[in-house]
């Protein structure tokens, strides 16, 4: 067999026809030129790609990629996307959601997507509010948030994305901003090389109802986040700071010069990567990069060699001897079984 001719691709090649409806200054802009861009420097087979998505602004992705695509319902997406997966795992099926739609009513759906390493990349956008359904507050919300939903101020406390991926088993896991296109272009040619359960967190600004949540970490003018690099330590602030664990395995800032500073590996202990978890603000700066990675057997890989094991031990399956094999009964004209 031949193999397939390879077709170079541009941004504009991904693009699809339909007008790009998003609020003036929304972050998904960027992130949707980020990935489009990078998938065609990679040069993927758009019939062979597809987007899912559940229900929020970000979920509008898969209109916007000249791929195929499923806009789905609310929460939903990890489901269909696993299903399509499993089915036909040649494909590559890539995931948009948000903090409400997958962290919330999608909440359950997303753990078991990850704890099955499903061959999933997952893009989170993390904008700490409901965008599309007018400014509620979110499971990401910081406490006292002024929402519609809590006009006194929320009194919940905010879930961490990136602990909740690793508590249930996600094999890549890695943040960055939707300002920061050649930071989350990197993060994502690695994460299409990556055979697993991908968890991408994306800080995405929504200029209307949560304008400036992630001010200063994006931008980093007051050293709020830590760009991180394999075999290199953790240091912020132009990298005149570090972090250091202190008394009780706590971290803590230090000065750069320390000896004891972190260095970041990809592929560490769960432990350390729960570690950089912990890192978020006000108290810390937040790492951006790849947090963790740990290569193992994908899901649909061990279904699928589940199956052809039976199907070497047993033979092809016969549907029609299946349903009438062990106990059958007819049922007469008369109303009796026989």
């Amino acid at each position: 067999m031949s193999e397939a001719i390879k077709i170079k691709l541009s941004k504009k090649d991904l693009e699809s026809d339909q007008d790009v409806r998003w609020c003036p200054g929304c972050g998904d802009y960027a992130i949707l030129a980020t990935v489009q861009r990078t998938l065609a420097n990679l040069g993927i087979q758009r019939e062979n790609t597809v987007f899912i998505s559940g229900i929020g602004c970000s979920s509008r992705f898969p209109y916007y990629m000249n791929t195929y695509g499923f806009h789905t319902i609310h929460g939903r997406a990890p489901t269909i996307a696993s299903g399509l997966k499993l089915t036909r795992p040649e494909l590559d099926v890539w995931m948009v959601t948000g903090d409400g739609d997958g962290l919330s009513i999608g909440g359950n759906h997303m753990i078991h997507a990850l704890r099955r390493n499903m061959d999933l990349k997952i893009l989170l956008f993390n904008n700490q509010i409901y965008g599309l359904t007018k400014g509620q507050y979110s499971p990401t919300s910081l406490p006292n948030t002024r929402s519609p939903s809590t006009p006194t101020g929320s009194i919940d406390f905010p879930l961490n994305p990136i602990a909740l991926a690793l508590g249930a088993g996600a094999s890549f896991i890695a943040r960055a901003a939707d300002t920061d296109a050649k930071l989350m272009g990197t993060i994502l040619e690695q994460a299409y090389k990556h055979k697993g359960s991908v968890f991408i967190e994306l800080l995405q600004n929504c200029p209307v109802f949560n304008d400036g949540v992630w001010e200063g970490v994006k931008d980093d003018p007051a050293g709020k986040q830590i760009k991180l690099e394999a075999g290199k330590p953790l240091l912020f602030a132009g990298g005149t700071k570090g972090i250091r664990l202190g008394a009780g395995m706590v971290p803590e800032i230090c000065d750069a010069s320390a000896p004891d500073v972190l260095v970041h590996t990809e592929e560490g202990s769960p432990l350390y990567a729960n570690l950089l978890a912990q890192l978020v603000q006000p108290d810390f700066p937040m790492p951006m990069g790849v947090l963790y990675r740990n290569p193992k057997p994908t899901y649909e890989q061990l279904a699928v060699a589940q199956v052809q094991d039976a199907i070497a031990k047993q033979g092809k399956g016969d549907l029609s001897k299946l349903m009438l094999q062990g106990m059958t009964w007819e049922v007469g004209t008369d109303g009796t079984r026989h």
